[in-house]
């Protein structure tokens, strides 16, 4: 067998934390909490939470949109979280983004190929002058036409195109400098279900291509699957689950995943009817307080005592690569339901 190849990013212990806003010195709100992830050359990792979980957060603090609190942001042999500004340029050139909204993140006063050829300036990958623009609108067709979309259009204004159209603009700006990894944050949830397939598909084909790696942040279940290799689940600001991604939706372990698992919609009406939720009671517990022990207990059905008393590792129990952050781990949305009555 071959071995596992080096991680391209790993994180170890990231932590952030933002100054509270209220009145007086307020206990800081922790947004990402002792965060350890890692994702391999080619390899799609999923991250998926309800809101405000802190999955755009870890991203910013990835990107160093954001500086950390604490921990280690490992890319490509570097910590990034040491680098200055000015070795970090360099890094951007294999670290890029896709945004979530295809209609805030394009300049409007830009057209097309100014867009998709910034980074291109930027990093001066094309020579000034004339020649220069030459070359730029030269590479901008070669990536519109990799993303779908007609190398002529390059001179409109971004407001002459749909929102699926705009993503593939976004797209081929994320890949005009050949980067190594590529972080999705909820790319295809401002579009409608017809289009995010579309997109999806071309961003599997994409990374066939060029040999890709993305960390997709989503709270779309069904859409994680048809993409990502591995999933993490984060909860509160901490991964409760990490595993394949077949293994993490045909056997969860943790409470939490059940009950995400549980709301997402089935397209079979039968299978839809015959499956048990399970219904988490009481709102999310505020990051400026966590609770003590498992940062789920106040709303998991099947918590105990030991809980609140106990912080519980990442770590693997009886199913290799399956990670899962609970104490008393569950096998089947029935037992989990059964242990609450």
């Amino acid at each position: 067998m071959n071995a596992t190849p080096e991680p391209l990013l790993s994180l170890r212990g990231v932590r952030k934390e933002f100054p509270s806003r209220g009145m007086g010195h307020g206990a800081p709100v922790v947004a990402v909490d002792d965060v350890s992830l890692d994702v391999h050359p080619g390899e799609t990792l999923g991250l998926v939470g309800e809101s405000g979980c802190g999955k755009t957060t870890l991203a910013r603090v990835i990107l160093r949109l954001v500086d950390a609190t604490a921990g280690e942001v490992w890319f490509d042999g570097r910590d990034l979280l040491t680098l200055p500004e000015r070795a970090m340029l360099s890094v951007r050139q294999d670290l890029q983004v896709v945004l979530q909204d295809p209609y805030a993140s394009l300049n409007p006063r830009m057209r097309i190929w100014q867009i998709i050829a910034e980074p291109l300036i930027t990093h001066r990958k094309v020579p000034r002058g004339r020649r220069g623009r030459a070359a730029a609108r030269e590479r901008v067709a070669e990536l519109l036409d990799a993303v779908g979309l007609d190398a002529s259009t390059q001179d409109r204004y971004p407001h002459e195109f749909s929102g699926g159209q705009r993503q593939r603009i976004g797209i081929a700006r994320a890949l005009a400098l050949e980067p190594k990894l590529v972080i999705c944050d909820e790319p295809t949830s401002a579009l409608d279900v017809s289009i995010q397939a579309q997109i999806t598909k071309l961003l599997k084909k994409l990374q066939r291509e060029r040999g890709l790696a993305y960390l997709y942040v989503s709270h779309d279940l069904s859409m994680m699957r048809q993409i990502a290799d591995r999933v993490a689940v984060m909860n509160l600001g901490r991964i409760v689950e990490l595993a394949d991604t077949e293994e993490l939706f045909t056997n969860p372990r943790h409470p939490y995943s059940h009950s995400l698992l549980s709301a997402a919609p089935i397209a079979d009406p039968k299978a839809e009817r015959a499956r048990r939720r399970v219904v988490l009671r009481g709102e999310p517990p505020s990051p400026a307080s966590p609770p003590s022990g498992c940062v789920f207990r106040t709303r998991c059905p099947a918590a105990r005592s030991d809980c609140a008393e106990t912080r519980p590792p990442l770590e693997e129990k009886d199913v290799p690569r399956h990670a899962v952050a609970c104490l008393f781990p569950v096998r089947e949305t029935a037992e989990l339901l059964t242990e609450t009555r």
